[in-house]
């Protein structure tokens, strides 16, 4: 089992690896052409991984597929668990769409260079898989040991739902939030952005051994903030303010969707595996879909229907199972892949003439 959770990560390294030392090494504005090739080969390995799955768990490889799922104590063959793991996987993408309009506001807010964009959400979406990987590991504990806290997820899931029918959308500026207010407390801020720079410090003047020639020195010092501090002292820059920012923002949205991928399995390899390849495509959907996101204007109520779907599943599980036969894991895959498809066919029939084009 070792070498499975080492080889998956290791692989997704390697893949992160790449993206950033390889293909995207010097900081560019990422184009529609390049952010669909980008989004086809993530969407792609993240559905392509259902295979592996199936697999995996069919011949029960590293383990996999011997001990009962703690949601429905079914021990699970290869069409059971590739069919939860596609299932958790759309229902985690379909999620993170809402994300990207949080994206959106925060980049907006604190003017990031379209050029800064591609590395922020990198580090942004690197620090996302730590973080959930640490609460769906702590969720995973919590489910073995409180059967019941599934049904407070279910609940969850239809409060959230509730909030996308009924509430308006508006989202408040994110510079000022509490995160931001928290970091200038304990960190000293530029005024301005400093190349793709995180951090800086302020140039130690005289000192014969400092590594900032006489023009970057020169540059820096024209900051404000920078010529205050004193002499040796680091700064953040607004870019690491703004990935605070969305590291913050993910956080809160994890709080809505590992809850979703728990009502489906709790097998910690393929809750851990589909919520990867859920992030991973993130950052090129956003890309992607940029100046196209208020155009899916009914996204949100198939969203909130797949949330009430899951839900709902949480209490009447049982029941479900009766009606439905041994199949009930294939049907609610395609029930929430036809009310994903719904949401976006709808927004497109119902969006002018010139925004379909």
């Amino acid at each position: 089992m070792i070498l499975l959770w080492s080889g998956f990560i290791s692989f997704i390294l390697v893949l992160l690896a790449l993206d950033l030392g390889v293909f995207h090494r010097g900081a560019h504005t990422v184009g529609f052409g390049e952010a669909a090739r980008w989004s086809a080969f993530w969407l792609g390995l993240g559905a392509a991984f259902s295979v592996f799955i199936w697999f995996a768990f069919e011949n029960q490889w590293f383990g996999l597929g011997l001990r009962p799922d703690p949601v429905d104590g079914t021990v699970l063959n290869g069409t059971e668990a590739a069919s939860k793991y596609l299932t958790g996987w759309l229902i985690e993408q379909s999620l993170s769409v809402d994300n990207l309009f949080v994206i959106a506001v925060i980049f907006s807010s604190f003017a990031v260079p379209s050029a800064y964009q591609h590395r922020l959400l990198f580090w942004g979406i690197l620090g996302a898989i730590v973080l959930r990987g640490i609460m769906i590991g702590v969720g995973i504990q919590l489910i073995q040991m409180f059967h019941w806290l599934l049904f407070v997820f279910g609940g969850i899931l239809v409060v959230t739902a509730l909030k996308l029918l009924f509430s308006k959308e508006s989202h408040s500026d994110p510079s000022l939030s509490f995160s931001v207010r928290l970091t200038k407390r304990f960190f000293r801020v530029t005024d301005r952005y400093h190349g793709n720079r995180f951090v800086v410090w302020r140039p130690q003047l005289g000192d014969s051994h400092s590594s900032v020639v006489p023009e970057e020195s020169a540059s820096l010092l024209s900051d404000r903030a920078i010529a205050a501090a004193p002499s040796g002292a680091m700064l953040l820059t607004p870019l690491a303010v703004a990935l605070v920012t969305v590291e913050a923002t993910d956080v809160v949205f994890a709080v809505d969707s590992i809850p979703a991928i728990f009502t489906i399995t709790a097998d910690p390899f393929i809750v851990f595996t589909s919520n990867i390849f859920a992030i991973l495509g993130l950052r090129s959907l956003f890309f992607l879909l940029a100046g196209l996101l208020d155009r899916f204007h009914a996204l949100r109520y198939s969203l909130a229907a797949i949330l009430l779907l899951i839900g709902f599943k949480m209490f009447f599980a049982d029941w479900l199972k009766e009606v439905v036969g041994k199949q009930f894991n294939l049907v609610l895959l395609g029930a929430v892949a036809a009310t994903l498809a719904a949401g976006v066919a709808v927004s497109i029939l119902t969006s002018p003439t010139k925004d379909r084009r």
